[in-house]
C-alpha cells in the first residue's frame, strides 16, 4: 500500500488501466472518501475506496492497483460494507 498521507483533496483517482474512478474528498483512516458526485446512483452519500488498493500517488493522481471497472465494484459504504443498489 502506498503512503496515504500524500493524498490530498480533489486528487484524481484512476485505475491501473488509466480509467477515471473518482475524485478524493479526503482520507479517513485507511480509506479514501470519494466526493458525492462520484458515488453513482448513490449521490446522496459518499463512497469509499480501501487504501490497500492504492498502488501509487504521483502529482495530482492516485493510481490504483485494480482496473477502473474492478475498482468501482470494490467501493464501500461508510460502514465498510459493500455497495448495494436500491434496484437490486
Amino acid at each position: 500500500m502506498a503512503d496515504l498521507s500524500a493524498i490530498r483533496e480533489h486528487m484524481n483517482i484512476i485505475g491501473a488501466d488509466g480509467v477515471h474512478v473518482g475524485t478524493v474528498d479526503k482520507v479517513e483512516g485507511d480509506r479514501i472518501k470519494l466526493i458525492k458526485a462520484d458515488s453513482g446512483s448513490h449521490d446522496d452519500h459518499h463512497h469509499y475506496i480501501s487504501g490497500g488498493l492504492v498502488a501509487e500517488v504521483e502529482g495530482d493522481t492516485v493510481r490504483l492497483s485494480a482496473n477502473g471497472a474492478s475498482a468501482v465494484l470494490l467501493e464501500e459504504e461508510e460502514s465498510g460494507g459493500a455497495i448495494m443498489d436500491d434496484d437490486a
